[in-house]
């Protein structure tokens, strides 16, 4: 088993110490798999620069020339939420390219999966806008680069926000599944159920918007129910994980009761579907528990599953969003009663 672990220094550059995106979340990560017993079982590849082409396959020419102009000097913003540090555009295309590579490296047979510990995030860039802290969305770009090669990728995005931009990117099309479990309400404000996608792509997106409080029981019924059994009848040649440790229930940004565990769980459940997988980091900000959040899903993605003693309460009841989604997407895919 080859797990590449896809870091740079060059990740770092991307900073804003009162920002709760920085690059202290890298140093912490980094300093976890240090500690633990799983760095011998990771292969750490430095990330190659992704070619600017590949951008505007999936985001706008002027979009692409607002991070090229704001990263030519320190301190620029782009909204009140999203920040670009002096050579971002280098940063994001290392960011992006690294993903990338990952996908390549597991398709060639150099690797069996990936955890991407790369920045900026960027599943909230959506085609024309780089926001909530994103700047290129790292998932999308990859995902329509293996499917140029004419393979089929699921996206799941299990950060507490719904990645509204990769949604957008693949609305419309039916080569690239995305399923979200997410918080609601909460930012972006997107991610209803009944955003399932349009045109040949309706069905595609499958969308869970949890309540404040849920957390792994009503997650996985979710996944049993409805995203599993769809996800098995896609039949994915790959799985990006948008990865976000913001659902840990001690997340100041969050409001959903994950423990430590269930990230590694997340894991399983996807492997079981198709196992060449890539995770891709986007958010997570509570600096005392994302290491091991981040060790939970390495030890599974290695083989060397880890434990650590984690418990909260959460509401169990998950019924009413279990119906719904199982009215609106039980049209297109064939769901158990």
């Amino acid at each position: 088993m080859v797990t590449e672990l896809i870091y740079s220094k060059q990740f770092h550059k991307h900073n804003s110490a009162s920002h709760p995106e920085n690059e202290k979340r890298l140093t912490i990560m980094m300093n976890a798999i240090q500690q633990s017993n799983l760095l011998q079982d990771l292969k750490i590849i430095e990330p190659f620069l992704m070619e600017e082409e590949m951008l505007y396959d999936v985001h706008s020419e002027e979009m692409i020339e607002h991070v090229i102009q704001a990263s030519k000097q320190e301190g620029n913003w782009i909204d009140l939420d999203t920040y670009v540090s002096k050579d971002d555009y280098l940063t994001a295309r290392y960011a992006a390219g690294g993903i990338l590579q990952a996908c390549y490296d597991i398709l060639d047979g150099t690797a069996d999966n990936a955890f991407g510990l790369v920045r900026p995030p960027g599943h909230h860039a959506t085609p024309n806008r780089s926001m909530g802290f994103c700047l290129f969305n790292n998932a999308a770009i990859a995902a329509h680069q293996l499917s140029k090669q004419g393979k089929k990728v699921l996206i799941f995005d299990p950060d507490v926000h719904h990645g509204n931009g990769t949604q957008d990117i693949f609305c419309s099309r039916k080569d690239v599944l995305y399923q979200s479990l997410h918080l609601s309400p909460h930012f972006p404000g997107t991610g209803a159920i009944d955003e399932i996608g349009t045109g040949e792509g309706t069905g595609y997106t499958n969308n869970a918007p949890l309540h404040y409080g849920h957390g792994a029981i009503v997650a996985t019924q979710v996944l049993e129910t409805i995203f599993l059994p769809i996800a098995q009848q896609f039949k994915p040649d790959f799985i990006i994980i948008s990865t976000g440790f913001d659902s840990h229930h001690t997340d100041v940004l969050g409001g959903l009761r994950y423990t430590i565990n269930f990230f590694g769980r997340l894991i399983k459940y996807y492997q079981d579907i198709q196992p060449h997988i890539v995770c891709t980091l986007e958010g997570g900000y509570s600096l005392d528990w994302i290491g091991r959040c981040l060790l939970s899903q390495l030890g599974q993605l290695t083989g060397n599953p880890q434990e650590f003693p984690d418990t909260i309460r959460e509401d169990p009841e998950g019924t009413a969003i279990i119906t719904e989604l199982h009215e609106k997407l039980g049209k297109y895919w064939k769901l158990p009663s």
